[in-house]
């Protein structure tokens, strides 16, 4: 029983001050869909894979909550992270490129 608590307040912890719900329920699913194995139970955890792990989860979340651009590798590696994760009435953007290609014509 007590790693289950501590599996679930695992996470929260890892929640930015700012983060509203809505964002937070969806970076905290990818966070844990993405822990390594090493990190159940016991074990060790080494500190650098987790500080990855959140940095992915922010460039994903920021990424689709706040349309924030990063290289084609670094979001094809997150969003196949994320794949499966269901986040309900994602934004849509416009990149500054779409908006001039639509004055153009």
């Amino acid at each position: 029983m007590v790693g289950e608590v501590e599996e679930a307040e695992f996470p929260e912890r890892f929640r930015s001050y700012s983060e509203n719900e809505r964002h937070w329920r969806a970076r905290r699913e990818f966070i844990l869909r993405n822990l390594p194995p090493d990190w159940a139970g016991e074990a060790p955890r080494p500190a650098g894979r987790i500080d990855q792990l959140l940095s992915l989860s922010m460039v994903w979340a920021n990424h689709l909550f706040l349309g924030c651009s990063y290289s084609k590798d670094l979001l094809d590696k997150v969003i196949e992270m994320a794949e499966g994760i269901e986040v309900e009435d994602v934004p849509q953007f416009t990149t500054r490129d779409e908006i001039m290609k639509k004055h153009q014509h």
